[in-house]
């Protein structure tokens, strides 16, 4: 089997992209320059007029994005597209091996979703000092982060549209180019400018989360794609806390807080420089009719491409059938049970696991003891993901995801104990270790489960939602701080228990399970129920 890389030339109007992707880090690099001239003010920009320059940049940015999304539309796109006269679709054999392309996009796709979770994980880092700065309360900081939450929940929904749209790479690329330019977050001098492009960060970060997901789902092979999807993802966001605190670091005492939005700029054109290693998925290649594209990229997967002719009355039907799935019971319960279950998480891993520690303080408790086990969360999170990715892979899907939410179970019920007297004064901190454990397996497992339900051509939206909610739990956690009111721990965990029990129970019930499963089981057709001609 061949190994070259085809799709190293790429498929989209490359010099179009390349111009927008070039005004774009014009704009970022006109603001930088205010930021460097600022040396002498410790960087402290707040105040400051915006110049023409700054001005200018911001247009440059603008235009760029739009310039480089255009490149990346496939010319099937940009012209009128025609149904669909025959049933394509790609196999991936049970015993295929990884190649060496499955391999690059795995290390591709670890940098990228590193790259991804270090946006959001520096807002804890960038806070102390831009209050500072701006010299604003407390509450009027918190909306910050509610700012950038919104952004990610917005993203995951319309990234996940666009994946389904026009393709599983254009998607991450528009997001890499939105990394370059919302770095200029770090040049702003006012507060209100950073609350907007804090928006659009967080948009360009929740987009790519699903969408690289969607893609790996399509391209490794099924008995490989269930380790390969729980690690990538678990390295990506683990590794992305650590890039985040190291770079905080290494940088801040010598730069201050906003050289953490500039990262956005090297980092965003790494992923940029890494695009002829990003193929697009080729089971969308061959459901957008490019099959000559997706035969190419096959060569590299171990991937079969499949034909048969549809008659004229299949024809007619096949809008009727792509839009009937989301009238399906069995894909409406799949899409209910893993809607509470990212909002449950999000509710924890952006709310109760913020006030645990304030709360421990004030009942007394080892204050540094609870700060530094969430310090180190990365770390336990480690050896939780690399059990849950065997499970997954060696186990089942479904039930693992399941395993993960009810670790969090007896950790909800541990902070109940809080309003009645407790032996030792460590026990609390088990109770976090449990909820911390917990919250990385689901969060490890959740959205490549829902990648792996449901069919191609709602799986960038469906997934997308399910990351969208994973956000909105902490939406709506970030709420209740803006407007004061952060219940005792022991509440909100009573609270939390109910949606995290019922989340298990009815991925248990309406969960499908995924291992090994090739994927067209749950595409528009299913190629068992037909008899294919295979192409060469």
């Amino acid at each position: 089997m061949t190994t070259s890389l085809p799709f190293l030339a790429g498929r989209t109007s490359s010099w179009i992209f390349f111009a927008g992707c070039a005004a774009v880090t014009v704009g970022v690099l006109l603001h930088v320059q205010m930021f460097a001239d600022a040396k002498s003010m410790n960087y402290h920009l707040a105040g400051m007029p915006m110049g023409w320059d700054m001005i200018f940049g911001m247009a440059l940015i603008v235009a760029g994005v739009g310039i480089a999304g255009v490149g990346l539309l496939p010319v099937s796109r940009r012209k009128r597209h025609e149904p669909h006269q025959t049933e394509v679709f790609v196999e991936t054999s049970e015993d295929t091996k990884l190649t060496p392309a499955h391999w690059m996009l795995m290390a591709v796709m670890v940098v990228a979703l590193v790259i991804d979770t270090m946006k959001p994980a520096t807002l804890g880092f960038v806070m102390p000092g831009m209050r500072t700065e701006y010299g604003i309360p407390q509450e009027t900081i918190a909306l910050f982060p509610f700012s950038a939450l919104t952004g990610t929940a917005v993203g995951s929904v319309v990234w996940g549209i666009l994946a389904d749209i026009y393709g599983r790479r254009a998607s991450i690329l528009l997001s890499a180019i939105m990394f370059v330019g919302t770095a200029i977050c770090g040049a702003m001098p006012s507060f209100e400018w950073n609350l907007v492009m804090c928006f659009l960060m967080g948009a360009s970060a929740g987009g790519m989360l699903p969408v690289a997901y969607a893609l790996l789902a399509e391209t490794m092979p099924a008995r490989q794609r269930g380790w390969a999807l729980v690690l990538i993802g678990g390295l990506g966001t683990a590794g992305g806390y650590l890039a985040a605190s190291g770079l905080s670091n290494i940088l801040q005492p010598d730069f201050g807080w906003r050289i953490m939005w500039l990262l956005g700029l090297p980092t965003g054109m790494l992923l940029i420089v890494l695009n002829p290693f990003i193929p697009e998925s080729p089971k969308f290649l061959v459901f957008e009719g490019r099959i000559d594209e997706a035969r190419e990229t096959m060569k590299c997967f171990g991937s079969i491409v499949h034909i048969r002719p549809l008659a004229a009355f299949e024809t007619a039907e096949l809008p009727r059938k792509r839009t009937s799935i989301l009238k399906n019971p069995d894909f409406i319960k799949t899409t209910i049970a893993l809607t509470i279950t990212g909002l449950s998480w999000g509710l924890l891993n952006f709310g109760l696991l913020l006030w645990l520690p304030s709360d421990l303080a004030a009942r007394g408790y080892n204050i540094a003891g609870a700060s530094q086990l969430l310090a180190l969360s990365t770390i336990i999170a480690l050896p939780a993901i690399i059990l849950a990715a065997l499970a997954y892979s060696w186990w089942s899907t479904k039930y693992t995801l399941v395993a993960s939410v009810v670790v969090m179970i007896p950790g909800l019920f541990g902070i109940l104990l809080l309003d009645y007297p407790i032996p030792g004064p460590e026990n609390p901190l088990i109770f976090m270790t449990l909820l911390i454990i917990g919250a990385n397996s689901v969060i490890a497992t959740l959205l490549p489960y829902a990648a792996e339900n449901y069919p191609l051509y709602v799986r960038g939206r469906a997934t997308g939602w399910v990351a969208a909610m994973t956000k909105a739990g902490g939406i709506g956690a970030q709420l209740f701080g803006l407007f004061g009111v952060i219940p005792a721990a022991s509440v909100a965990a009573a609270a939390l228990s109910i949606p995290t029990v019922l989340s298990s129970v009815l991925i248990a019930a309406w969960g499908g399970e995924t291992r090994g499963r090739i994927l067209h089981d749950v595409e528009l057709f299913e190629a068992e129920k037909h008899e294919p001609v295979e192409l060469a």
